[in-house]
């Protein structure tokens, strides 16, 4: 037997936690989900926001999820994502009020710095459409660690109703890949751009501190 490769091993690893992040949704969830709550607890390496930047995102994700809730209950679907102090905000309200209101509950938030307010007014998505975008999530990250024209770690990648929205700080170069790749997964409608562009010079500066922040083996 040939022995699996590392890319492989990546893909496999990103595909099963895709399916264990979809048991939720099959068993029931909660109708405000907050985005990346499953590296919560991780602060990755190689990612180009600063420790600092990473932890405000994990507190602005999660009072911004508090304070919808407490605002909105069960009556809604949103989904929050924060990358460097930059928030999407994803899913379903059923009035146009309610858009504006939760951009505006958001926006009072402690360390946010901008909202990119992507909520459609709809019906609230099914547990099979939730299913559906985690799996999406899921191949398309699973393309990045594969094709390697961009490093996996630097995208952020967030599907609600199989548009993929991506997110980062990255490269024009990286930008382009990230969003061709996405573009030609099986599934995805449409991807929406929500990146950070840095110079390239920038770029090579954060991914120098990213690698002094590493731990010591």
């Amino acid at each position: 037997m040939n022995p699996e490769n590392p890319s492989q091993g990546r893909r496999r690893a990103l595909l099963a936690l895709a399916a264990a992040a979809s048991l939720p949704a099959l068993q029931g969830c909660l109708p405000i989900m907050a985005g990346g709550a499953a590296a919560g607890a991780v602060i990755v390496y190689n990612d180009r926001r600063t420790s600092g930047a990473y932890v405000e995102d994990e507190s602005i994700e999660w009072r911004a999820r508090r304070r919808l809730r407490e605002r909105f209950g069960d009556a809604v679907n949103i989904s929050v994502t924060s990358y460097n102090r930059n928030v999407l905000l994803t899913g379903q309200v059923p009035y146009s009020a309610m858009r504006a209101e939760a951009e505006r509950i958001v926006a009072e938030v402690e360390n946010v710095a901008g909202i990119a307010n992507e909520i459609q007014v709809a019906g609230l998505s099914t547990l099979s459409e939730r299913s559906n975008d985690a799996m999406l999530t899921s191949m398309v990250k699973a393309r990045l660690v594969d094709e390697k024209r961009v490093s996996a770690r630097h995208i952020k990648v967030v599907t609600e109703a199989a548009t993929v929205f991506l997110m980062g700080i990255v490269k024009q170069s990286e930008a382009a890949a990230a969003t061709d790749v996405a573009r030609t997964t099986k599934g995805v409608q449409k991807v929406v751009r929500v990146f950070e562009i840095v110079s390239d010079e920038e770029a090579t500066r954060l991914d120098r501190e990213a690698e002094k922040s590493k731990p010591a083996k």
